[in-house]
């Protein structure tokens, strides 16, 4: 069984508001000094769900695919010392400008290049945009049926059982074992790479792959969606203290003042 996970390099989510900064006239955020990037945590339930499902089964290869620009191969190699068997990186400076149909169409051509694979797992969401429109697309663009925010994974008879969360409860569903799935952080916690799987992880090369490598015309990479602007928005706040001679005398002023806001 061949699963191929799509991972992403993101920001620290821990990074606090006074070390981001927007730069506004590239349409950028630029990216914290001396805080490193992380693997989206999305990405690690994945990684888990493919381990858990190779468990069951006895035997697989795990592929990760990523794309991206500035790869820190620490923070990537994380992966594969949780247990993934190999790592492809996409790394192109194009990466970087690029739309969510954009990152789609190289993403599902990276996959297509990869022999028989059978399964294709995606973390729910990333935490840097938060939109979730990648695992839509490949699911279009590969004609995979998709299941989305998944808890837990099941192989069975050659198909799929999958849960499904919802905001009460979960759906059960029965997939094709060639399905694009999206994995949710109530999937479990994932594991902990051991030593024995960060020596290993740390004697494997990830393959190196380009844009051009996947026979993509540009028009495939023109944006759909343009960014006109992106900034951090400021917030302001003003406070007046109501002061009487006592609690009642307050509370009486605080409602006339209310009253006079059309507050109540």
């Amino acid at each position: 069984m061949n699963i191929v996970v799509c991972v992403k390099q993101v920001m620290d989510p821990d990074t606090p508001i006074s070390a981001f900064i927007v730069d506004e006239a590239e349409k950028k955020v630029i990216p914290a000094q001396g805080i490193p990037p992380v693997v989206n945590g999305y990405c690690e339930n994945a990684v888990e769900a493919a381990l858990q499902i190779r468990d069951q089964q006895g035997e697989g290869t795990i592929t990760i695919l990523s794309l991206g620009t500035d790869f820190v191969m620490d923070v990537m190699k994380k992966p594969l010392s949780m247990g993934a068997d190999k790592m492809i990186l996409i790394q192109d400076e194009s990466a970087s400008n690029l739309d969510a149909s954009g990152i789609v169409n190289i993403l599902s051509a990276a996959i297509n290049k990869i022999p028989d694979v059978d399964l294709v797992l995606c973390g729910q969401q990333a935490s840097d945009w938060d939109n979730a429109h990648i695992p839509m697309g490949l699911a279009e663009n590969l004609e995979l049926p998709c299941i989305t925010s998944a808890l837990n994974i099941e192989h069975t008879e050659g198909k799929l059982i999958v849960q499904s969360a919802l905001p009460d409860g979960y759906q059960t569903y029965e997939a094709p074992l060639q399905s694009l799935i999206t994995v949710n952080n109530l999937f479990g916690e994932p594991r902990y790479p051991t030593l024995k799987g960060i020596m290993q992880a740390s004697r494997k090369s990830p393959e190196i792959w380009s844009i051009d490598d996947l026979g993509i015309s540009q028009s495939d990479l023109e944006p759909s969606i343009i960014l006109t602007e992106l900034k951090i928005p400021v917030s302001e706040g003003n406070c007046e203290i109501i002061e009487g001679e006592d609690d009642a005398d307050s509370g009486r002023l605080l409602a006339l003042k209310l009253r006079e806001e059309k507050i109540i």
